[in-house]
This record gives C-alpha cells, sequence and structure tokens, in this order.
C-alpha cells in the first residue's frame, strides 16, 4: 500500500521517495518480529508517529551534507533522512549504533532503499573517531539535552557551523534550563507537525561553559 505522505512541512515528498519509505516500513515491520526496533504500543501509529515524524529534520534542513545521527535505533530519523537524500544523489548519514543487531537491520534497510548511509556499531563517545566532522547532527528518543550536547562538544569544536535537531516531548523547558547550566548554545523551537505537544530542538553554537571556582 503507497504511505499517504505527499507533502511534509513544506517538503514535497517524491514517488520514488514514497516507495523508498513504503520498503522501509515493510522491512521494519518484519525486522520488528524478532528485534524490538520501537515500543509495540505504537506500531499502529507507524507512518504518522515515526516516519513522518523523523521527515520534519530534513525538511527543516534539507540541503545535502554530512548528517551524524546518534543512537540510530530504528532509523529514526536517520534512516528516514538517508532515505531522502538519495532523490538529491549527495549528502551522507553516518548512524551510530552500538547494538549490534539494530545495527544489522540498518545496514539492510540503507542497503534495500538505496539510502545514502553507512552504519557504525560503536559507543557514541567513539564515534567522532571515525567520523571526525559533520555538518548536522540528529537524535530522537536518546537522552536529555544535558548529554546530548555532550555527545556534540567533539563536532562542534571541529565545525563552529555545526548544527544539530533533537526531537524532545512537552517538558523540554526543563531539559533546556538544565543545559543552560552548563553549555553555551543558541537555540530555535521549532513546533512538531505531528505531535502537538512536541518540539523540534535546532542547538547551534555549543560551547562548554568554564566552571566557576573560588
Amino acid at each position: 500500500m503507497t504511505s499517504p505522505l505527499a507533502l511534509i512541512n513544506g517538503l514535497r515528498v517524491s514517488r520514488e521517495t514514497r516507495e523508498r519509505l513504503d520498503h522501509f516500513v515493510q522491512l521494519f515491520q518484519r525486522w520488528q518480529k524478532s528485534i524490538n526496533l520501537v515500543a509495540p504500543s505504537t506500531l499502529p501509529q507507524l507512518w504518522d508517529r515515526h516516519v513522518a515524524d523523523s521527515l520534519q529534520i530534513f525538511a527543516l534542513s534539507p540541503e545535502p551534507q554530512k548528517w551524524v545521527d546518534l543512537g540510530s535505533g530504528g532509523g529514526f530519523p536517520g534512516v528516514i533522512t538517508a532515505i531522502a537524500l538519495a532523490e538529491r544523489a549527495e549528502g551522507w548519514v553516518h548512524l551510530i549504533e552500538s547494538n549490534n543487531k539494530k545495527a544489522a537491520f540498518l545496514r539492510v534497510a540503507l542497503l534495500e532503499t538505496g539510502a545514502r548511509g553507512s552504519v557504525h556499531p560503536v559507543r557514541i563517545e567513539e564515534a567522532p573517531k571515525l567520523v571526525p566532522s559533520c555538518d548536522a547532527i540528529s537524535a530522537r528518543a536518546l537522552a536529555d539535552l544535558p548529554q546530548l550536547l555532550e555527545f556534540c562538544l567533539p563536532w562542534a569544536a571541529a565545525n563552529e557551523n555545526l548544527r544539530t535537531y533533537f526531537h524532545k516531548g512537552r517538558d523540554f523547558d526543563l531539559e533546556v534550563e538544565k543545559a543552560r547550566g552548563r553549555f553555551g548554545f543558541d537555540l530555535v523551537k521549532h513546533q512538531s507537525t505531528i505531535e502537538p505537544d512536541s518540539v523540534v530542538l535546532e542547538v547551534s553554537r555549543i560551547a562548554l561553559l568554564p566552571r566557576i571556582t573560588g
């Protein structure tokens, strides 16, 4: 069955991209039976809850560029971004996933959909050694904002123009306040077009604040 997606957050999805997304969803549903890629309770809303939600990241930053997707898990948003980039024939997504079973799924998903990405089955802390620089970072349902910014520091140090995109729920203000105590950063809040209580936080100019002693 063809997906209902045609226009997401101002981004028109071509027939070819829809077909790639459909194939990814079919793969996902098969692998989900043996690997817990997402919470089973969210499967009936797979397109809206996961695919369309992930496409928001590409809609916010659709130019071909080098991405790092942290804790890629079931492929949201990393594989979805990599599928969208296939239409551009440029750009690349480095998916970081330490779980070997999930990494295996991600490799198959990239291969069978023709998506522009590769999988690195390592811990996030080790990833900057393999991917020293990037233009953008994404993460979804991974950690609170302070931890995410901690992960991003090596890439922020390598690229002052780095932009990061994080899906967050209704309590995002508390995470931002907590992060302000440790990091300096610029923040743009994008209201989710899928979940009314959710946002995508676009964070840039990330730097660790000096410790105050004495």
